[in-house]
């Protein structure tokens, strides 16, 4: 699914499906890496979780959703809902972040934790089946190669941290590159202090 050689010796390129499916198993992985670790692991997971979430969301909510809109059949409603289930993830996000993860507080980390595992699953369920397959029957290879490289694109210059109510391509644009500048900042910052 997704790869086609475009001439000899080329290389095949991966649809904007198969790179979001796999980034919903690191994802999975990822959420794995929280429950089952502890102490600088466990931080380390869920920093890296919470970087992998808002790269992929922003660039969902500015490549795939926007196409997903107005190219399938009951797009306004999936693209609907599956936004409205992104900002709740990253209110919940930004809330597990303020918490203490591994230390002291780590059973109150644990049982919000448990909340937005669930959430996320759900989100990756429902574009699972009902974006994904349909973004598949309703364009065509090269659309979707070409989707894939704007979400990697898009991945490179997006916010790292959650932001709550920016949830639309239009929104990201506006907002994206300011929060992107700050996130990234932060992360160096805080990569300097380790």
């Amino acid at each position: 699914m997704g790869e086609r050689d475009a001439s000899p010796g080329a290389v095949a390129e991966e649809d904007v499906v198969a790179l979001l499916m796999r980034q919903h198993d690191e994802i999975r992985d990822l959420l794995d890496a929280v429950e089952t670790t502890a102490g600088d692991d466990r931080r380390e997971a869920f920093r890296r979780l919470v970087r992998l979430l808002a790269v992929h969301e922003t660039a969902e909510e500015e490549v795939v959703h926007p196409y997903a809109r107005g190219a399938v059949e009951d797009g306004e409603e999936i693209v609907g809902l599956r936004l409205e289930e992104e900002r709740r993830a990253k209110e919940a996000l930004l809330r597990l972040e303020r918490m203490d993860c591994a230390g002291p507080g780590q059973a109150d980390f644990l049982r919000e934790f448990a909340a937005l595992r669930e959430e996320v699953e759900q989100h990756a369920r429902a574009e699972e089946r009902h974006e994904f397959p349909r973004l598949e029957a309703e364009s065509d290879p090269e659309r979707r190669r070409a989707m894939a490289r704007a979400v990697r694109a898009a991945e490179a210059v997006a916010p790292t941290r959650p932001h709550p109510g920016v949830e639309s391509g239009a929104e990201n644009t506006a907002v994206g590159p300011f929060a992107a500048v700050v996130d990234r900042a932060r992360d160096a910052i805080r990569r300097e202090g380790r």
